[in-house]
């Protein structure tokens, strides 16, 4: 095996992140299970079917190690475990802190109110999708941005099966539904699964018609989060300067936008059957 390894183990951290600690601490207990085994760097690494050159990111904490990872290494030290248990650590920050952080916020939320009106919300998005979307950013994202970017997103979609399940109501532009970003075949499966989650009981999907007179989205993207002690957080491309915010004055702009979003939008039945008919166009 090369000393770049056939696969890489985890992601890089970035030093200013505060999960960068932990991140640290299980390099160290990589690294001290592999001295008291008597095992080389390479020869750890061939073992396990990583690089050299990956096992010392992971052992000086500048990468991110993935639970495949652990688990090789576990088994390889006879680490009885010690390895494997800091799986669930490594899960979490595996992912940027933006998103840990608004990840923690869905699962408090009870109730999201999502507007989008470029791109499917990161909720609705099937993996194809997601993908596409980030190799369409600029300056182009490297492999591993996009692969990360991809799976952070992929995590949040555990709010679908939550109990009790929170209320999710998306609006969505309708050229989100048409532009086909992937090719068709991703935009064919991404409908289809609009078309499965519209189903669920606790999901409202609604499309605005791009031929609406009247629309009260014209300032871009709305989201909202409210949670079960009353408290919300919101914000909008247009208002605030794009910061989130929480005092209920402010919130209750953005309700109010949501609200005349909603009501000009078609019905979440005349929604799903309008995504029907784009399906069979595509």
């Amino acid at each position: 095996m090369s000393s770049e390894g056939a696969d890489e183990p985890g992601w890089d951290v970035s030093p200013e992140d505060e999960i960068a600690p932990v991140v640290e601490s299980t390099g160290r207990q990589v690294r001290l299970w592999r001295e008291a085994a008597g095992m080389r760097v390479a020869d750890f690494g061939r073992a396990i079917g990583y690089g050299e050159d990956q096992i010392r990111k992971v052992e000086r904490g500048a990468r991110i190690p993935r639970a495949d990872f652990l688990d090789r290494a576990d088994e390889v030290l006879n680490a009885g475990g010690h390895l494997r248990v800091f799986k669930e650590d490594m899960e979490k920050a595996r992912y940027p802190k933006k998103v840990r952080e608004l990840k923690m916020l869905e699962e408090r939320a009870v109730e999201l109110l999502m507007y989008g009106n470029h791109n499917l919300h990161g909720l609705l998005q099937t993996p194809e999708y997601s993908q596409a979307l980030f190799e369409t950013q600029q300056p182009a994202l490297s492999r591993d941005e996009v692969e990360r970017g991809v799976a952070a997103r992929a995590a949040r979609k555990t709010i679908f099966g939550r109990s009790p399940a929170p209320a999710l109501s998306f609006i969505q532009e309708e050229v989100t539904l048409c532009r086909p970003i992937g090719g068709r075949m991703v935009l064919r499966r991404q409908l289809e699964h609009l078309l499965e989650v519209g189903q669920l009981r606790n999901v409202s999907l609604q499309v605005m018609p791009t031929d609406r007179e009247d629309h009260a989205g014209m300032h871009g993207l709305i989201q909202v989060l409210k949670f079960g002690d009353g408290t919300a957080v919101g914000r909008s491309d247009g208002a605030f300067n794009g910061r989130p915010v929480s005092d209920p004055k402010d919130l209750r702009i953005l309700e109010l936008r949501y609200g005349m979003i909603r009501a000009q939008a078609l019905t979440p039945r005349e929604s799903l059957a309008f995504i029907e008919r784009a399906l069979g166009e595509t």
